[in-house]
């Protein structure tokens, strides 16, 4: 299975690359003319995290995008710690 983002579903993407040569006609030459086109893939950003889904920590695909925007819950690794009460 390839990788895809566990919250928003983004995926690898496909188009073309396009190569070109010659000077635009806005700069004064005659235009620029298409050499090559080859395919290729538009990666997104994914990172591979640590996090809680459905109560279990689990390693998930993510996306930056799902990070910054908070829907990505990590789980707390040390508790805080606290004094025990004092008994009178």
């Amino acid at each position: 299975m390839g990788k895809k983002c566990f919250y928003t579903g983004k995926k690898a993407g496909k188009g073309n690359r396009v190569q070109t040569r010659g000077k635009a006609k806005r700069l004064g030459g005659v235009g620029t003319k298409v050499t090559g086109i080859t395919r290729r893939k538009f990666k997104p950003n994914l990172q591979r995290v640590r996090a809680v889904v459905d109560g279990k920590v689990q390693r998930i695909w993510v996306s930056t995008q799902a990070i910054r925007t908070g829907l990505v819950q990590k789980p707390v690794i040390n508790k805080p710690f606290h004094f025990p009460r004092e008994q009178k």
